[in-house]
């Protein structure tokens, strides 16, 4: 068989879509189809001039001035602003700094301080695995402090937030199977019983409409390497509310979170509004990558990229459904595309890992998450409806001919 769906049909999906323009601002050699943007996203062009620039101009030449000339020193603020912006927050409510995991850490501590009475932390239990260890991190050093599970304690989130609740962690998206938690409703009945919300949004930044001030959620952290398409180890970010600011401490007190770094003073001052949650010196030339990365979103919409994602995973959806049960794969996400944040994941009893593999030879890049996830990110900026044919047709030719069985498919590395 051959997919129900012929190529031309997505050629002139292509051809009426608005936000083709975009593909071009983009690096992405011929031959790769990239459908992992969901892990790191690809690289803007305009990064090769800006980190030039940055090396031979601000480094080389402005040296050490360039923390002013340069606004070097700020860019923790102001990256944080053009990210709120994007996030439905204000100015002075997110900082750039740091990695999603020492921000969870921090935001964690912060939210703990204001309800010092209050001494479970609730989670998920299938939350990326990184915040969950970093809760272990963070009841280590306060040892009357628990934390309760969904999954394990409880069936639903909602069962386990009581009185005793300081601190609500969850993610907005699930990054096996995309879907989408109703972030709002949960707020609602957290603060209801007196407790936080924490929420991290590395799967949802970037690809789906989020408003943190509607949501109403107190402190938020997400990557920036992702949908954001900030490069490999750029600085993650993290939010606290308006409303909260000036009313907690959180224990990583550096010095570029103190409110006169360079007065060098002997005791800490916390810094005003989220600069309070800075560390130590952040660094520039991610930074600068960071900044070609949110460039990009200078003229669209997040509710104009969530329609076409929805629209390019859906036709995918419907592409790998016509042989799907042949070859007995299923699917991990929801096929109804208003529960998901655009990826889709599918399933399979045998050979997951090698599939993925076979197809990352045929240049289509998606990625592997146990124990048989192969996930398929569908970033709107640069992916076109021909690549999705594309790569439906060439997961059904490695299904059909049982090319994920070779030896060198199932050898499995480091990072999957």
């Amino acid at each position: 068989m051959s997919l129900q769906i012929s190529r031309q049909e997505a050629l002139d999906l292509d051809a009426q879509d608005s936000l083709a323009r975009k593909r071009d601002e983009f690096f992405i050699e011929e031959g790769t189809i990239y459908l992992d943007g969901n892990s790191l996203g690809p690289a803007p062009k305009a990064v090769f001039d800006s980190i030039d620039k940055t090396m031979r101009e601000e480094w080389a030449k402005g040296l050490i001035r360039s923390h002013n000339t340069a606004g070097w020193f700020m860019l923790t603020d102001t990256l944080g602003d053009k990210i709120a912006h994007l996030l439905g927050a204000g100015d002075g409510e997110l900082v750039v700094c740091d990695t999603t995991s020492l921000n969870v850490y921090k935001t964690l501590h912060a939210a703990l301080s204001m309800r010092p009475d209050r001494k479970t932390i609730v989670a998920e239990g299938t939350s990326f695995p990184t915040n969950l260890y970093m809760t272990e991190g963070v009841t280590s050093t306060l040892k009357d402090v628990n934390v309760v599970l969904e999954g394990r304690d409880a069936d639903r989130i909602e069962y386990l937030i009581d009185e005793n609740t300081a601190v609500v962690m969850v993610n907005h998206v699930d990054y096996r199977s995309g879907v989408i938690r109703d972030l709002k409703a949960l707020t609602e009945l957290a603060h209801e019983r007196g407790a936080l919300v924490v929420v991290d949004l590395c799967h949802s930044a970037g690809v789906i409409p989020v408003d943190l001030h509607d949501l109403n959620v107190d402190f938020a952290v997400g990557c920036t390497y992702k949908y954001l398409n900030g490069g490999p180890g750029s600085p993650a970010y993290a939010y606290v509310a308006k409303r909260h600011h000036g009313k907690f401490t959180q224990p990583l007190s550096g010095w570029h979170g103190h409110a006169a770094p360079f007065k060098f003073e002997q005791n800490y001052r916390q810094g005003e509004g989220a600069r309070a949650l800075l560390c130590g010196t952040q660094h520039t030339l991610s930074m600068r990558a960071l900044q070609s990365g949110l460039e990009v979103f200078d003229d669209v919409t997040i509710d104009e990229l969530y329609v076409k994602g929805r629209s390019l995973s859906d036709f995918f959806v419907e592409l790998v459904e016509s042989f799907a049960d042949e070859f007995g794969i299923g699917f991990y996400s929801p096929k109804d595309s208003s529960l998901r944040n655009g990826q889709v994941s599918l399933t399979r009893d045998e050979g997951g890992y090698a599939i993925v593999q076979a197809l990352i030879a045929r240049g289509v890049i998606g990625d592997f998450r146990q124990p048989n996830v192969m996930r398929f990110g569908f970033a709107p900026l640069y992916l076109r409806y021909v690549d999705i044919w594309d790569a439906a047709n060439h997961l059904y030719e490695v299904m059909k001919a049982d090319e994920w069985k070779e030896d060198r498919f199932n050898v499995v590395a480091t990072v999957t």
